[in-house]
């Protein structure tokens, strides 16, 4: 009787090992494991890039401006395209080039017009209270618009899992350009004023083949040396950029859907950091006073590519 258990017990195991063998060789013969070899490719297409950016620049003074920098686009688009190639073994490179931008805007409704009745350049307390309301119908828009300008380079290692889904981790490296410009203005624009000089009159005189213009400024003190302001100009727009070394290291999941065509997805911490004083004035002039700003956030990235 004994021998007898013993030996239907044996049966069942085995069985049941072999069962387990065969739903084994089953589901692994749904996937092509990755091969042993060095695999030769490469891929390109759209890449968006989601940063969720921790702090925007100069949002206090934004509002003092009547602006609400909240309302700016975060997690922050840049659209872009990237490619990659495999180099040799399970090294990749790659690179990454894209831009995007938000704006935020105001109409200014409280607007006051008052006079400087003593004459020292600052709003007093009884001015303020004699000051009248804005009826003029151009009423005065503030427009700050933030853009963002990246292009790296990336190298990864692969980890594969199949032959046709792949886990990798790398870091993406290069340049990037943060730009915010602010942008206000009043009165309906004319082409013809836009060209015109901003802070007075022109007088042209034709000699011959030569146009010479000379600028003229109106000062009713008679100084030689006022300080100079921009008064036919109905708007004003200030650019401010700064250069930053962006650096991103990040996991990714490539899956090749059909033979020349995949979905990538890339997750990653973007950080990038613009000296104190480094900030430009329209691209020309150094602000020496300029706060230290670090872009850096959590990203994300997705890729439809045609290749390999």
């Amino acid at each position: 009787m004994d021998y007898q258990i013993h030996a239907e017990t044996s049966y069942i195991v085995k069985k049941v090992l072999l069962y387990i063998s065969i739903s084994l060789s089953t589901l692994l013969a749904q996937f092509d494991l990755y091969p042993v070899t060095d695999f030769f490719g490469g891929g390109i297409g759209y890449s968006p890039m989601y940063i969720n950016i921790d702090k925007l620049p100069a949002t206090d003074l934004l509002e003092n401006i009547g602006l609400d920098p909240t309302k700016f686009d975060n997690p922050f688009v840049v659209h872009g395209g990237e490619g990659f190639a495999h180099m040799t073994g399970k090294w990749r490179i790659g690179g990454y080039a894209g831009t995007g931008s938000s704006s935020i805007s105001s109409v200014i409704g409280d607007l006051k017009i008052w006079t400087d009745a003593d004459t020292n350049g600052l709003v007093d307390a009884a001015e303020l209270l004699a000051a009248a309301d804005y009826t003029g119908s151009n009423a005065p828009t503030i427009e700050a618009k933030l853009s963002i300008s990246l292009g790296a380079g990336s190298v990864e290692y692969i980890m594969p899992i199949f032959q046709d889904l792949e886990i990798s981790a790398g870091a993406l490296m290069g340049l990037g350009r943060l730009n915010v410009s602010i942008d206000q203005y009043a009165a309906n624009p004319s082409w013809e004023k836009l060209f015109s000089f901003a802070y007075g009159d022109t007088s042209i005189k034709i000699n011959g083949e030569e146009t010479d213009i000379t600028y003229l400024y109106e000062d009713d003190a008679g100084r030689t040396d006022p300080p100079l302001f921009a008064k036919n100009a109905s708007g004003v727009m200030s650019d401010l950029s700064g250069t930053f070394f962006n650096f991103q290291p990040y996991v990714a999941v490539k899956w090749q859907l059909l033979d020349r065509v995949g979905l990538r997805i890339s997750v990653g911490f973007n950080k990038g950091t613009i000296g104190q004083g480094r900030w430009k004035l329209n691209g020309r002039y150094l602000i020496g006073d300029s706060e230290e700003y670090t872009l850096q956030g959590v990203s994300f990235r997705t890729m439809l590519y045609l290749g390999l």
